[in-house]
């Protein structure tokens, strides 16, 4: 497997083969095995929100934050649907991973699930794409072996979404069965779908899935677990990130003007230890170095 050409080709946003794929997702799996439910990370890291599909942005965001290997990066989730290149976007953050393991980090959005990408456009530009949906399920097998979270420096949990009212220690993050579709509730359900609020203790999520949880839910939970900061992404934010609870909890969002039609910019957080850090900011890459889609990409459910 010539992971350097295919890397080359996707970055042009050039489809690779169908045996190509099977043959990266299959060592993207067994990488991914041996990775924690919890993986450990050093600094200095770039931590990058959701993408969404969005690849010319995805660009744009290494124009601004430096090329893998050069920048260690670490991805909290969320690589497809809704944009118009999500099997590019995807196969590229694997293929990346795939040839430097210790330089990529990627963890579980909640989109990365087989009944999300059903509905919101990933299956069908699989379908597309390939013919079949074979490449769809090569893909979504993959999404079970990517781990629930990752930690910084033992100092900052990063996760997709947010906590959970069954999970009050990272060991019991690290003893669930992560190897499955994301399940309808639970432990790993919330971590990949809650979001922080302006409330007391925990709330019910108007998402229909995860929950809401406040400021004393954040800073119980990271004063057991000896944490500086929760980072996460999950929810737009129209200035690229957004800092809650007197700054205990981080959300960092890398698409920008988001479905194409919103308007924000990005942000990348770049974690550099002890505390220092700065963010980058970036726009959705201009029309003119944009491919054309095949089609529009499906409408919304929610922002």
């Amino acid at each position: 497997m010539d992971l350097d050409n295919q890397i080359e080709r996707l970055r042009r946003c050039e489809a690779i083969e169908q045996h190509e794929v099977e043959q990266l997702c299959f060592k993207a799996r067994e990488l991914l095995a041996s990775e924690a439910n919890v993986q450990p990370v050093d600094s200095p890291v770039t931590l990058c929100g959701d993408i969404h599909g969005q690849f010319y942005d995805l660009k744009e965001l290494f124009k601004h934050g430096g090329e893998c290997p050069d920048t260690n990066y670490l991805f909290l989730g969320d690589f497809v649907d809704r944009g118009h290149f999500s099997v590019e976007t995807l196969l590229l953050l694997l293929a990346l991973k795939v040839r430097y393991p210790d330089r990529m980090t990627l963890i579980r959005g909640n989109h990365e699930s087989r009944q999300i990408t059903q509905v919101y456009g990933f299956y069908e530009e699989c379908f597309r794409k390939y013919g079949s949906s074979y490449v769809w399920q090569l893909c979504t097998d993959v999404f079970d072996y990517l781990s629930l979270a990752a930690i910084v420096d033992n100092e900052i949990l990063c996760v997709h979404g947010g906590l959970s009212p069954l999970v009050t220690s990272l060991d019991q993050i690290r003893l669930i069965d992560r190897k499955v579709e994301v399940p309808r509730a639970g432990p790993m359900c919330d971590l990949l779908w809650s979001d922080p609020d302006d409330i007391t203790g925990w709330g019910i999520s108007p998402r229909g899935a995860g929950c809401v949880f406040g400021r004393d839910v954040a800073e119980a939970f990271s004063k057991f677990n000896n944490l500086r900061i929760i980072a996460r992404a999950h929810q737009l934010v129209m200035e690229g990130y957004k800092w809650h609870f007197g700054g205990g909890v981080l959300t960092v969002w890398s698409a920008p003007n988001y479905c194409y039609r919103c308007g924000n910019v990005a942000a990348i957080f770049e974690y550099k230890g002890g505390m220092q850090h700065d963010f980058k900011f970036f726009s959705a890459a201009p029309d003119s170095e944009r491919g054309t889609p095949i089609r529009e990409a499906p409408p919304e459910y929610f922002l």
